[in-house]
């Protein structure tokens, strides 16, 4: 069986995991430059075989980068360096539906894009590629957290309900939304609001990692008329609740993998690279390194 790596990316500490064993701090470079944090990798044993989990806090240790300061690109490119096949990431947002109250979770499967600014692709600089994005999360990631998540949400004592899928729109940040801005993305259908998805789902897909988010709903953004309006304040009251949930979801998502990574994303760049082998240069090929060389040596096979 191949070795199997789930990446979680969120908070720091979320790797205060129980029966997580050989606990190893990691400092990882990249071409694209540093990761947010170190990386920390230990091993979860399962009935099928040990799986290696893979540690990121996207924010810093001590949260220390804005949304638009995380170097999304290295912080992807890092964990791929690492062999994660799964990547679950764990997101404080807005709930933008009065049924998702502050407390729950939604199991995302669509993404609006109003970032700017930000490095969203590994591509460019010598080598062009387009994948096909229509479905961004990985279905059978997304099936695995809801199970786990609705069987920890009963168990937990408290009154948290789980949404399956649901829109997760993606603002610029740092500050919270206008409440004309949140009336407009309501309108919309939109389902959570946060700061950070973006472009980390994408840059997920281009590394063949499968991807899928555990938002944690923190409170009603500004558009709720009988709510307070989101605050530093409310918000880290409620995620304290989320945080110890999420882990405990965590906790048990190594022992339901897949013995083998066959879902969308495990194929992303199949058809999608558009330069000719030949073209694309020694130093580009270095940069992308473990995103493209089973491409490239697959192409030079078939001459």
């Amino acid at each position: 069986m191949t070795n199997r790596v789930l990446g979680v990316i969120g908070g720091s500490g979320i790797y205060d995991l129980p029966g997580l064993a050989n606990l190893e701090e990691h400092s990882v470079e990249t071409p694209f430059g540093s990761p947010s944090s170190k990386l920390m990798l230990g091993t979860m044993e399962t009935e099928s075989g040990d799986v290696t989990m893979v540690f990121l806090a996207r924010h810093g240790e001590g949260h220390t980068l804005l949304p638009h300061e995380i170097n999304y690109r290295a912080n992807v490119y890092a964990l791929k360096q690492m062999g994660v096949d799964y990547l679950v990431s764990l997101s404080a947002v807005g709930s933008m539906r009065e049924d998702v109250r502050p407390g729950d979770i939604l199991i995302v499967d669509q993404y609006i894009d109003r970032t700017h600014g930000r490095e969203s692709t590994f591509f460019g600089s010598g080598c062009v590629a387009h994948i096909a994005f229509g479905e961004p999360v990985s279905p059978v990631l997304a099936k695995i957290s809801y199970d786990i998540a609705c069987e920890q949400a009963s168990a937990c004592g408290r009154d948290v309900k789980v949404h399956s899928g649901g829109t997760y729109l993606a603002m610029n940040g740092p500050q919270f939304s206008t409440r004309a801005e949140s009336l407009l993305y309501r309108s919309w259908g939109v389902d959570v609001i946060g700061m950070t998805n973006m472009p980390e789902a994408k840059l997920a897909r281009e590394a063949q990692i499968s991807y899928c988010t555990l938002a944690l709903s923190t409170d009603y953004d500004c558009w709720h008329e009988d709510e307070d309006d989101v605050s530093v304040t409310s918000l880290l009251e409620v995620l304290k609740y989320n945080s110890e949930l999420a882990k405990e979801i965590v906790a048990k998502m190594p022992h339901h993998l897949p013995a083998e990574h066959t879902c969308i994303a495990a194929t992303a760049l199949d058809n999608a690279i558009f330069t000719p082998t030949e073209a694309i240069s020694s130093e580009t090929e270095a940069r992308l390194g473990p995103i493209l060389s089973k491409y490239l040596s697959s192409r030079r096979n078939v001459k």
